[in-house]
């Protein structure tokens, strides 16, 4: 009797100890002021999609992308061009949120296998439990921490793709959290690097860069009208040991170098000065180009006899060296058909998400 005594004791002991472990791990949200969150934290709803459906459905009908989420452009007709069938096997050279995975997952029906890649580990890990959630395990996808310019690694262990999908966009998750430091509308470190874990941030590129190298970037990445009135802006402020090593102090740095502009103009100058700098600055730190023009040559030789490739690109420069490409593997032979014209978003697709507007994709097939 006196054990069984002991034993109950011990056991409502552990029961309050497990309650008050509980009221522990539990914290109450952090009221955010007004009626609705405005920054990114605040944003619970719409950080957890699976909770608050009707919320993030509002969002979107708004034309607007719930933070932490990425809607996937041109999944119509990416999959129309495609053309996937169950038992073949598929690249997805870029993962993101896994919205054109999951579309393409859902035409292979269980049948064949789908491989992505994504050099981003943040998201991916996140990217990976959201799919097996859905039912995409091990057995249909495979999703590897990797550049896709090293498709010829892939290719190695998985054999030659039917298709190919790349979209070249930066995932709207990633342009929303203000910890990466991809917009210039939220305070954050000036950091731009897809893969946090390499490489330097751009606020380390700054730090030693010279007004030519600087100006050279802005107007090869960005075409950026204003690239020697910033460039000269932002070196004679480091050099005067000022740090730009926020998004709002390279920001403020771009508002005060285009003072000179008439006030009419100021605001949209600005903003899109912003925006072509910060575009650029994300495309050296993590070689963009060069990553592309790679993947653009390996391309051809994961490829099976016949298999579709489609990219989706976002800016002039990007889209150059897909359309070059292209016609020049087309004229050796390489692939046997080309898009001849640049195929968009839909405007009905563009109104519910703004970020589609300067989607270009185009199409090649194998020989």
């Amino acid at each position: 009797m006196i054990t069984l005594e002991k034993n109950r004791k011990q056991k409502e002991k552990e029961v309050i100890m497990d309650n008050q472990e509980e009221k522990q791990k539990h914290k109450r949200r952090i009221r955010y002021s007004g009626t609705h969150p405005r920054n990114y934290k605040e944003k619970y709803k719409e950080l957890h999609p699976d909770q608050y459906p009707d919320t993030v459905a509002k969002v979107i009908q708004k034309g607007s992308t719930p933070a932490g989420m990425h809607i996937s452009i041109c999944v119509k007709e990416i999959l129309e061009f495609l053309q996937i069938k169950p038992g073949q096997t598929g690249l997805d050279a870029t993962l993101g949120y896994g919205g054109h995975t999951q579309e393409m997952l859902k035409c292979l029906d269980s049948k064949g296998h789908l491989y992505a890649l994504d050099v981003d580990a943040i998201e991916l890990e996140k990217t990976r439990k959201r799919l097996e959630k859905l039912g995409y395990g091990p057995e249909i996808l495979t999703i590897r921490q990797m550049n896709f310019a090293d498709i010829d690694k892939i290719a190695e262990e998985a054999g030659p793709f039917d298709f190919v999908l790349a979209d070249l966009g930066v995932s709207s998750m990633q342009i929303d959290n203000p910890d990466r430091g991809f917009s210039y509308k939220t305070e954050g470190p000036l950091d731009l690097r897809l893969n946090p874990e390499k490489g330097v941030s751009a606020a380390e590129r700054l730090r030693t860069i010279t007004r030519q190298e600087l100006q050279g970037m802005l107007m090869e990445n960005s075409d950026e009208p204003h690239a020697d009135v910033i460039a000269r802006a932002v070196v004679s402020k480091i050099k005067k040991g000022t740090a730009i090593d926020t998004t709002t102090k390279l920001r403020e740095v771009i508002e005060e170098a285009l003072e000179f502009l008439p006030e009419h103009e100021k605001k949209e100058a600005v903003k899109k000065t912003c925006q072509r700098t910060f575009q650029a600055l994300r495309i050296d730190v993590n070689s963009e180009f060069e990553v592309l023009y790679e993947f653009l040559e390996k391309l051809p030789n994961v490829l099976a006899k016949g298999g579709r490739a489609a990219i989706l690109t976002f800016h002039s420069g990007e889209d150059r060296l897909v359309k070059k490409s292209f016609k020049r593997l087309l004229r050796e032979g390489v692939y046997q058909e080309i898009s001849t014209d640049v195929i968009r978003p839909s405007a009905e697709e563009c109104r519910m998400n703004s970020r589609a507007r300067s989607t270009k994709m185009r199409w090649a097939i194998k020989e």
